[in-house]
């Protein structure tokens, strides 16, 4: 490599190649460098002398492991903002600038506390940590963590869950990349080697634990049978039945044809499954008389079935609009409360900032204005179920879940319309983000979507059969679970993984100053 290029240049090979390690280690991808994804980069935070670069190199490790991993969003801006496709590649090229900079970030709080530090593995246990504390607290428009891919890979160790959340799966995953780092550098000694061994052989016991960990749970003591329904609707489809340009009525007939033909060859089911906004019309006290609201309790009742559909609603005190989840039981009757969406999607169904400053709806009249929900403080109740209540991404917070285990959900039910994302990359990304919570707190999840992909995990973590991707699909799922489950290490002691990060910043920080002040003097 040095004979092709001079040395001074020559590092920034270095941030590359963990972008490329970092991007083709996420979902599908199995996580084949997860634990030494950082390495490359760290080594060049170390061999610079000024903060732009450390800066320059964060951003050129996550511009490329943004676009490998997270190239869904190209036709996100294509399908859901309506531009041509070099225009979405555009806004694709700027998400992956400023998307996630963790990276960037973590490099320069190294950077400015880097003179605390009198040797290499000192500096590195810094970076270690503060790339961990950085990639948990910095926001994030579709919060990902290195926690997810082994659980999308089916390695056991995601099992560890349970006690640390996919949170602290993910910090321990980068803090793995400093022994990998210091071992590295030793590799020409037998000490290296050693440790290199060593770190193997610890993983493949982690893995180990994970299977001992599954298989030590306590039986189910209940089960029940839903079938999930994707009718492939589509996105234009969509827009016009939400502009105010008809076809509520189509969409409705696809939904019942659809469920129809499901029962037909599976009657005998607990309850059925729409996936986000199924039912094209609105619900609630007010509107449970509606031409489509009797259309689908005359279909209920003939088929003597349970119905969870996503729908829209109306916020009692704003008026607004709310993506909601209505649970209906076999007489065709809406049992309240329902829940509505609460962790609303930035652009998509609120503008930031827009209560301080109004005049933002002004110049972004095409946002959905929604009105949001209580956040996780009931769950759904039918059938003698306590169901626990999600709407698309709200998955993707563990706080959330927790909040409804600590209601005493005895499984999660997930309602989601991914057709704006492709479906190679995103549709699984985001599929494995919301089942890692049953995992954290011991639930099934039960997830529906509108083109995929539905399926079910149990509380062990086994995912059952996956639907096929855009199109018309009923499935049945027959689901084991406890009537009264029990909390989990994890849920008792939520805040302990970034407890346990921020007091190894502290020591290291104290460790720093201390051998600093004894270096001067």
């Amino acid at each position: 490599m040095r004979k092709l290029w001079p040395a001074k240049n020559s590092q920034w090979w270095l941030p590359v190649l963990s972008g490329v390690f970092i991007g083709t280690s996420y979902i599908p991808f199995p996580p084949w460098a997860s634990l030494f994804c950082f390495v490359p980069l760290w080594l060049f935070w170390r061999q610079q002398n000024s903060l732009k670069n450390v800066v320059l190199g964060g951003l050129l490790t996550s511009f490329i492991y943004t676009l490998i991993g997270f190239n869904w969003v190209t036709y996100t801006l294509h399908e859901f903002a309506m531009v041509n496709w070099f225009v979405s590649a555009i806004g694709m090229a700027l998400f992956a600038l400023f998307g996630h900079v963790f990276v960037p970030v973590a490099g320069a709080l190294w950077f400015w506390s880097r003179g605390f530090y009198v040797s290499d593995r000192s500096s590195f246990a810094l970076m270690a940590v503060l790339t961990a504390l950085a990639e948990l607290y910095v926001p994030m428009l579709f919060k990902w963590n290195f926690g997810y891919s082994w659980y999308g890979a089916g390695a056991p160790v995601y099992q560890w869950a349970e006690f640390v959340g996919f949170s602290g799966l993910s910090m321990l995953t980068i803090l793995a990349n400093l022994p990998v780092l210091l071992a590295w550098r030793q590799r020409a000694h037998i000490g290296g080697k050693l440790s290199l061994t060593a770190i193997l052989l610890v993983f493949l016991g982690l893995n180990g634990g994970g299977m001992w960990l599954k298989n030590r749970l306590p039986e189910p003591d209940a089960s029940l049978v839903t079938m999930m329904v994707q009718a492939d609707i589509s996105n234009l489809e969509k827009q016009a039945m939400e502009h105010g340009r008809g076809l509520r009525g189509e969409i409705l007939k696809k939904y019942l044809q659809v469920t129809e033909a499901g029962l037909a060859e599976n009657p005998a089911v607990d309850f059925v499954m729409w996936s986000e906004t199924a039912f094209p019309a609105l619900l609630g006290p007010e509107f449970n008389h509606s031409d489509y609201a009797r259309e689908l309790r005359a279909f209920l009742q003939a088929h003597r079935v349970a119905l969870i559909t996503g729908a829209y609603g109306k916020h009692e005190s704003s008026g607004l609009i709310t993506n909601s989840l209505f649970a209906i039981d076999k007489q065709g009757n809406v049992t309240e409360p329902h829940y509505s969406k609460t962790n609303l999607l930035a652009l998509g169904e609120f503008i930031p900032g827009e209560e301080t400053f109004p005049w933002l709806r002004t110049l972004l009249p095409m946002v959905g204005h929604f009105g949001r929900g209580p956040g996780p403080t009931l769950l759904l109740n039918f059938n003698g179920y306590a169901m626990g209540p999600q709407i698309c991404y709200e998955s993707l917070f563990p706080e959330f879940s927790k909040g409804l285990a600590d209601l005493g959900a005895q499984f999660i039910v997930n309602v989601t319309n991914d057709s704006w994302y492709g479906s190679w990359q995103e549709p699984y990304q985001h599929l494995y983000m919301t089942l890692a919570r049953g995992v954290e707190f011991r639930r099934p999840v039960l997830r529906v979507t509108n083109t995929g992909v539905s399926t079910v995990s149990l509380a062990n973590g086994e995912v059952l059969a996956l639907s096929p991707t855009d199109a018309r699909w009923t499935g049945v799922y027959r689901v084991p679970y406890r009537a009264q489950p029990r909390t989990t290490f994890y849920q008792r002691h939520f805040g302990l993984m970034p407890g346990l990060l921020w007091s190894a910043l502290a020591v290291l920080l104290a460790i720093g100053v201390r051998k600093k002040r004894g270096k001067t003097l």
